[in-house]
């Protein structure tokens, strides 16, 4: 039986939007919506540049136009080149410097602009806000990246963790074999347990009757400079509100364009930052899991319309405010906090900078190996490293991964699953901290410091840091991994999080060599893991104790950290 494949076409242009067809400077044209400010003047406008069909459900912009021109702004969305009515190549991050510049220099010619523009939305129309930074036309005024980052090239099957070489991300590779191959999105179910892995996607790609050139590029490994300008950290800067989700996949990158602008001269003083506690698709922690139960309020914002009518005032409100300031100039920038922040399980706070002020280093060994890998509770998280230098063992089966807690983490929060059955495991490590006494606020950068050595010559390292439940289910707080050919000490950038770790709750950090589906299984040798048919069972080593001392380092606020700015 061949693999079902579902075409997405593109949908109908809604009646309040109208469409032009926008000439490039190489004669390509793109299918471009208008939608009018309520004043009926010219206004400054909101650019938004997508390749997920301007006119879907999915990214919903006929609601979001309206809370726009509302406030007096028009708006203007785009099929970036090569998808659904647009014209040109089907190849992602390319090309998108040249176009932003010549889409911003259209608008700006138009009766209904001012020749101000501001640019909005989520990851890959995140991705271009960026190269329109990178082409440094003179009309864009300010960027509200949102779930996204400046690194994503040729795609999001990698990015940059600042943890050095990564596992492929499988998810981002399926993505790129869904969303970029031709015009439309092609929906099918991979069956990655097979091998070699590539072959999943060659019956995909046999199905279509068409190759995506970004997956080859990726398995290919042939890097891909999106930038034809300056990267945007060299660019003229320009105000940026970064819209960060700590539940986020993408998040590790975006944090990081987030320190590494906030302290360059130029960008550091228009560098503002809301992070809440969202996933890639906009879902809260605080209505996880969603639901869509009609007997209690839905929280399911991708069914039920209610839901998504209540997210949308999130997802906009800071974006108008932001606008307001930077684009209408109806407001002084100081009215805006520099840091908005929420504290999962608590409420929003302020501050003048990120990590708070008041935020300290904090560390936690890991100790007692022995009971590393027996169940839960395992080894321990302490304050101070033991003196004896101790191993731990875990074993890497290519035949029996360890599963990935979410079947997709753009949709971590949806489902918000228990991860107990896999802590419980005897292949993977787990280390536990004491119950917490009083509130544990977690506020601002985690990573894990491993001294580890494999009998591989290569050997990827997955961690999870878990939220631990008086009754026993264990839930996630960050995440990270990386790839090693070598033994030594692995630094394993986890994300930033805010995150109150409740009274009789605690920390639990596991320890895997593999994570799947979510990423490609090592080959365990040096043969390609895209496309082996035999990968190689390998054990690793983790060391603890004084002299390779393994741990954990947090940033926490001081105190029971009561309170905070609710707002």
């Amino acid at each position: 039986m061949s693999l079902a494949v579902q075409r997405v076409t593109p949908q109908p242009v809604p009646p309040h939007a109208r469409q032009h067809m926008v000439r490039m400077r190489d004669g390509v044209l793109l299918a471009t919506d208008v939608y009018a400010a309520d004043t009926g003047e010219p206004a400054p406008t909101v650019l938004a540049r997508l390749p997920y069909d301007k006119n879907s459900r999915y990214v919903f912009f006929d609601r979001i136009a309206k809370r726009f021109t509302a406030r007096g702004y028009a708006v203007v969305v785009q099929d970036v080149r090569g998808k659904f009515r647009s014209q040109g190549r089907t190849l992602g991050w390319t090309g998108e410097v040249d176009d932003g510049y010549d889409t911003l220099e259209w608008i700006t010619r138009q009766p209904w602009s001012d020749g101000v523009v501001g640019m909005f939305g989520d990851s890959y129309y995140g991705f271009t806000q960026w190269s329109a930074v990178s082409s440094q036309h003179p009309a864009l005024r300010a960027i509200v990246p949102r779930v996204t980052c400046t690194s994503n090239a040729p795609g999001i099957a990698t990015y940059d963790s600042g943890s050095g070489p990564q596992p492929p991300w499988l998810e981002g590779t399926t993505y790129q074999a869904q969303v970029w191959t031709d015009n439309d999105i092609h929906e099918f179910d991979v069956d990655l347990t097979g091998r070699p892995v590539i072959a999943a996607y060659q019956e995909a790609f046999d199905a279509i009757g068409k190759r995506s050139a970004g997956f080859d590029l990726i398995v290919g490994g042939i890097p891909l400079d999106p930038y034809n300008g300056p990267h945007p950290y060299d660019a003229r800067p320009v105000p940026v509100l970064h819209c960060v989700g700590w539940f986020d996949n993408l998040g590790i990158a975006h944090m990081r364009d987030y320190t590494e602008l906030a302290g360059r001269s130029g960008w550091a003083a228009v560098q503002y930052l809301v992070a809440d506690t969202i996933d890639h698709e906009n879902y809260f922690l605080e209505d996880a899991p969603a639901t869509s139960a009609a007997d209690r309020p839905a929280t399911d914002h991708l069914a039920d319309d209610t839901a998504l009518e209540r997210m949308l005032d999130s997802y906009t409100g800071p974006a108008i405010e932001f606008f307001d300031v930077f684009l209408k100039g109806v407001a002084h920038p100081d009215s805006l906090p520099r840091v908005r922040w929420k504290l999962g399980h608590e409420s929003w706070h302020t501050a003048a900078t990120w990590p708070p002020p008041e935020a300290t280093a904090a560390e936690l060994y890991l100790a007692d190996p022995a009971a590393a890998a027996a169940t839960v509770p395992g080894g321990t998280l302490a304050p101070r490293p033991a003196d004896p230098t101790e191993p731990a063992e875990w074993r890497y089966d290519p035949d029996e991964l360890v599963p990935s807690a979410a079947a997709d983490t753009f949709l971590q929060l949806r489902d918000h699953v228990d991860e107990r059955r896999t802590l419980d495991r005897d292949d993977v490590l787990v280390f536990t901290a004491p119950a917490a006494e009083h509130p544990l606020d977690l506020a601002g950068p985690v990573q894990a410091v491993l001294h580890v050595e494999s009998t591989a010559p290569t050997f990827d390292v997955f961690v999870r840091l878990l939220d631990l439940a008086p009754d026993g289910t264990a839930r996630l707080i960050v995440r990270g991994c990386a790839q090693a050919d070598a033994p030594g000490e692995l630094r394993i950038a986890l994300g930033h999080t805010g995150y109150r770790v409740r009274p009789g709750h605690r920390l639990a950090l596991m320890i895997a060599g593999s994570d799947f589906p979510n990423h490609l299984p090592n080959s365990g040798s040096l043969e390609s893991p895209w496309l082996t048919t035999s990968p190689k069972a390998s054990r690793q080593t983790l060391w603890t104790g004084a002299a390779r001392p393994s741990r954990l380092s947090l940033t926490v606020l001081p105190g029971n950290a009561e309170g905070g700015d609710a707002r």
